[in-house]
């Protein structure tokens, strides 16, 4: 008798925007210092093109997104939630010892509007942490470095 495995994970990556060399931002009082805005509608809106938060441990996720998302606003200056609300698109990563990541699904909401959006985080490979188009960057005159 014969057993064949087979993988649910694509052999070659279609995330576009990892970048190995990208630095975390500086964070005070639990908020990333985000000063640059995504030039691509797609920047954190399409599972191919995520924000890719990592290198980070699974229990860092909540802290790490938590730091993300006090760094913005919405459009006109309102507060923004989320919530994680699914998991996708295994890719190929060296950075787990099982060889595999997963794409964060959050529902994100700017409070006190009915606008609910679909972000994907990616906490296995590194890039760019930019505030995505619709949101505008909190000030924060203090900060630490990462």
């Amino acid at each position: 008798m014969f057993v064949f495995f087979t993988s649910c994970v694509s052999t070659k990556s279609t995330l576009k925007n990892i970048d190995p060399t990208a630095k975390r931002p500086a964070f005070a009082n639990e908020m990333y210092l985000l000063t640059e805005y995504a030039t691509d509608n797609m920047y954190g809106f399409d599972p191919d093109y995520p924000v890719n938060i990592g290198f980070i441990h699974e229990n860092q996720e909540l802290i790490n997104l938590t730091y993300y998302f006090n760094a913005l606003e919405g459009p006109n200056g309102e507060k923004i939630s989320f919530k994680k609300v699914d998991t996708c698109c295994p890719f190929p990563t060296k950075n787990t010892t099982m060889g595999a990541g997963t794409i964060g699904v959050y529902e994100v909401f700017i409070v006190g509007t009915t606008k609910k959006l679909t972000m994907y985080f990616n906490t296995f490979e590194k890039g760019k942490i930019l505030c995505p188009k619709g949101f505008t960057i909190k000030k924060n005159p203090t900060s630490k470095q990462y």
